[in-house]
Protein backbone atom coordinates (compact mmCIF):
# COMPACT_ATOMS: atom_id res chain seq x y z
CA UNK A 1 0.00 0.00 0.00
CA UNK A 2 1.51 3.52 -1.09
CA UNK A 3 1.07 6.63 0.76
CA UNK A 4 -2.12 8.72 -0.57
CA UNK A 5 -1.23 11.75 -2.89
CA UNK A 6 -1.00 15.02 -0.86
CA UNK A 7 0.84 18.11 -1.11
CA UNK A 8 3.55 16.84 0.93
CA UNK A 9 3.89 13.76 -1.07
CA UNK A 10 4.42 15.08 -4.32
CA UNK A 11 7.28 17.44 -2.35
CA UNK A 12 8.76 14.54 -1.14
CA UNK A 13 8.57 12.65 -4.61
CA UNK A 14 10.38 16.01 -5.97
CA UNK A 15 13.07 16.01 -2.83
CA UNK A 16 14.00 12.20 -3.84
CA UNK A 17 14.04 12.35 -7.37
CA UNK A 18 16.37 15.94 -7.25
CA UNK A 19 18.80 15.04 -4.60
CA UNK A 20 18.52 10.84 -4.15
CA UNK A 21 18.22 8.80 -7.44
CA UNK A 22 21.72 8.20 -8.62
CA UNK A 23 21.85 6.51 -11.78
CA UNK A 24 24.99 4.02 -12.47
CA UNK A 25 25.42 0.22 -11.53
CA UNK A 26 25.41 -0.04 -7.65
CA UNK A 27 26.02 -2.97 -5.39
CA UNK A 28 23.12 -3.06 -2.83
CA UNK A 29 22.64 -4.06 0.79
CA UNK A 30 21.33 -6.97 0.07
CA UNK A 31 24.49 -8.26 -2.46
CA UNK A 32 22.13 -7.52 -6.03
CA UNK A 33 23.24 -4.68 -8.12
CA UNK A 34 21.20 -2.56 -9.71
CA UNK A 35 21.08 0.55 -11.93
CA UNK A 36 20.27 3.12 -9.74
CA UNK A 37 21.08 3.59 -6.26
CA UNK A 38 18.16 5.75 -4.00
CA UNK A 39 20.40 7.14 -1.51
CA UNK A 40 18.17 8.36 1.10
CA UNK A 41 20.55 10.06 3.35
CA UNK A 42 20.36 12.94 1.08
CA UNK A 43 16.95 13.51 1.85
CA UNK A 44 16.06 12.28 5.61
CA UNK A 45 18.71 14.33 6.48
CA UNK A 46 17.94 17.59 4.65
CA UNK A 47 16.39 20.42 6.09
CA UNK A 48 13.46 20.84 3.21
CA UNK A 49 12.60 17.35 2.57
CA UNK A 50 12.38 16.17 5.99
CA UNK A 51 9.69 18.11 7.28
CA UNK A 52 7.82 16.52 4.22
CA UNK A 53 9.12 12.82 4.96
CA UNK A 54 7.32 12.99 8.19
CA UNK A 55 4.26 14.28 7.14
CA UNK A 56 4.07 11.76 4.36
CA UNK A 57 5.01 8.76 6.79
CA UNK A 58 2.45 9.97 9.95
CA UNK A 59 -0.07 9.81 7.00
CA UNK A 60 0.91 6.89 5.76
CA UNK A 61 0.50 5.16 8.97
CA UNK A 62 -2.93 6.75 10.57
CA UNK A 63 -4.49 4.14 11.25
CA UNK A 64 -2.12 2.02 12.78
CA UNK A 65 -2.09 2.60 17.00
CA UNK A 66 2.03 2.91 17.73
CA UNK A 67 4.05 4.87 20.55
CA UNK A 68 7.11 4.36 19.36
CA UNK A 69 8.51 4.24 15.73
CA UNK A 70 12.19 2.67 15.10
CA UNK A 71 14.65 0.57 12.64
CA UNK A 72 17.70 -0.67 11.74
CA UNK A 73 20.41 2.02 12.03
CA UNK A 74 21.39 4.46 10.02
CA UNK A 75 18.05 4.04 7.31
CA UNK A 76 15.61 4.35 10.06
CA UNK A 77 17.08 6.74 12.38
CA UNK A 78 16.21 10.25 10.48
CA UNK A 79 12.91 8.64 9.14
CA UNK A 80 12.24 7.43 13.06
CA UNK A 81 13.15 11.32 14.02
CA UNK A 82 11.06 13.00 11.13
CA UNK A 83 8.41 11.60 12.25
CA UNK A 84 8.66 12.18 15.87
CA UNK A 85 8.86 16.21 15.43
CA UNK A 86 5.93 16.33 13.02
CA UNK A 87 3.91 14.23 15.33
CA UNK A 88 5.59 16.96 18.62
CA UNK A 89 4.22 19.56 16.22
CA UNK A 90 0.99 18.55 16.47
CA UNK A 91 0.82 17.76 19.96
CA UNK A 92 1.22 14.08 19.66
CA UNK A 93 3.45 11.82 21.81
CA UNK A 94 5.65 9.60 19.74
CA UNK A 95 9.02 8.11 20.72
CA UNK A 96 11.56 6.85 18.98
CA UNK A 97 14.36 4.08 19.48
CA UNK A 98 17.19 2.95 17.30
CA UNK A 99 17.98 -0.78 16.59
CA UNK A 100 21.71 -1.46 16.49
CA UNK A 101 23.23 -3.88 14.42
CA UNK A 102 24.70 -5.59 16.91
CA UNK A 103 24.62 -4.91 20.59
CA UNK A 104 27.07 -3.13 22.15
CA UNK A 105 29.88 -4.92 24.21
CA UNK A 106 30.08 -1.79 26.98
CA UNK A 107 27.87 0.13 29.08
CA UNK A 108 24.40 -0.64 28.98
CA UNK A 109 24.98 -3.23 26.06
CA UNK A 110 21.76 -2.48 24.49
CA UNK A 111 21.00 -3.95 21.01
CA UNK A 112 18.07 -1.07 20.99
CA UNK A 113 18.63 2.46 22.13
CA UNK A 114 16.17 5.18 23.52
CA UNK A 115 12.84 4.57 25.69
CA UNK A 116 12.13 1.06 26.51
CA UNK A 117 10.51 -1.09 23.70
CA UNK A 118 8.91 -3.64 26.23
CA UNK A 119 5.35 -4.09 25.99
CA UNK A 120 4.69 -1.28 23.73
CA UNK A 121 3.17 -0.85 19.98
CA UNK A 122 5.82 -0.46 17.58
CA UNK A 123 6.27 0.97 14.31
CA UNK A 124 9.46 -0.17 12.07
CA UNK A 125 10.29 1.87 9.83
CA UNK A 126 13.11 2.31 6.83
CA UNK A 127 14.01 4.82 4.19
CA UNK A 128 14.49 2.73 1.29
CA UNK A 129 13.75 -1.35 0.70
CA UNK A 130 14.85 -3.62 -2.12
CA UNK A 131 14.18 -7.46 0.28
CA UNK A 132 13.22 -6.11 3.54
CA UNK A 133 16.34 -7.58 5.29
CA UNK A 134 17.27 -4.58 6.81
CA UNK A 135 13.95 -4.10 7.93
CA UNK A 136 12.87 -7.81 9.26
CA UNK A 137 16.04 -7.54 11.34
CA UNK A 138 14.76 -4.91 13.25
CA UNK A 139 11.06 -6.65 13.53
CA UNK A 140 13.41 -9.48 15.19
CA UNK A 141 14.89 -7.58 17.55
CA UNK A 142 12.08 -5.67 18.36
CA UNK A 143 9.73 -8.91 19.29
CA UNK A 144 13.10 -10.50 21.07
CA UNK A 145 12.69 -7.38 23.23
CA UNK A 146 9.25 -7.73 23.83
CA UNK A 147 7.14 -4.65 21.66
CA UNK A 148 4.43 -5.54 19.29
CA UNK A 149 5.22 -4.92 16.14
CA UNK A 150 2.24 -3.20 14.30
CA UNK A 151 3.65 -2.95 10.71
CA UNK A 152 6.55 -1.95 8.15
CA UNK A 153 6.58 1.47 6.66
CA UNK A 154 9.75 2.55 4.37
CA UNK A 155 9.99 5.84 2.59
CA UNK A 156 10.70 4.78 -0.88
CA UNK A 157 10.03 0.79 -2.19
CA UNK A 158 12.11 -0.44 -5.11
CA UNK A 159 9.33 -2.65 -5.85
CA UNK A 160 11.58 -6.37 -5.69
CA UNK A 161 9.96 -8.23 -3.31
CA UNK A 162 10.65 -6.42 -0.09
CA UNK A 163 6.79 -6.37 0.92
CA UNK A 164 6.27 -9.94 -0.10
CA UNK A 165 8.94 -11.33 2.47
CA UNK A 166 7.47 -8.80 4.92
CA UNK A 167 4.01 -9.43 4.56
CA UNK A 168 5.23 -13.46 4.51
CA UNK A 169 6.30 -12.73 8.29
CA UNK A 170 3.05 -11.77 9.45
CA UNK A 171 3.65 -8.18 9.41
CA UNK A 172 1.82 -5.56 7.11
CA UNK A 173 4.08 -3.50 5.15
CA UNK A 174 3.24 0.26 2.97
CA UNK A 175 5.23 2.32 1.47
CA UNK A 176 5.33 6.92 0.92
CA UNK A 177 6.84 6.89 -2.61
CA UNK A 178 7.20 3.45 -5.14
CA UNK A 179 9.58 3.45 -7.60
CA UNK A 180 7.18 3.54 -10.76
CA UNK A 181 6.46 7.48 -9.00
CA UNK A 182 10.09 7.99 -9.32
CA UNK A 183 12.43 9.17 -12.55
CA UNK A 184 14.55 6.63 -12.71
Amino acid sequence: MSAPDSPAKQQLIAQVDAKAVVRGEVVLSSGATADYYVDMRRVTLDAAAAPALGRVMLDLTADWEYDAVGGLTLGADPVATAMLHTAAAEGRVLDAFVVRKSQKVHGLQKLIEGPPVAGRRVLAVDDTSTTGGSVLEAVAALRAAGAEVVGVAVVVDRDTGAAERVEAEGVPYRFAVGKAELTI
